[in-house]
């Protein structure tokens, strides 16, 4: 059940990035069908939109209320 777990998990910001990274070097080739560009573009744009709601939620847990009320970064 462990191995489930593990295929089911989030892929983490790096992983994605990586992943980002293997696509845009797909897209950059000319061998690529306008097909698989458009496949692999939408792919891109999701990971994105991804990448973008985890680091969005980092940078909020990285936001703390001081007591009297004021945000602080830490």
């Amino acid at each position: 059940m462990a191995d489930t777990e593990k295929t089911t998990q989030e892929p983490t910001i790096e992983e994605s990035l990586k992943e980002l990274d293997s696509i845009v070097e797909k897209l950059e080739s000319r061998d690529i069908s306008l097909e698989d560009s458009f496949v692999l573009y939408q792919q891109g744009m999701e990971l994105l939109r991804k990448c973008s709601g985890k680091i969005d939620t980092v940078e909020k847990k990285m936001l703390k209320i001081s007591e009297d009320g004021e945000l602080s970064e830490f």
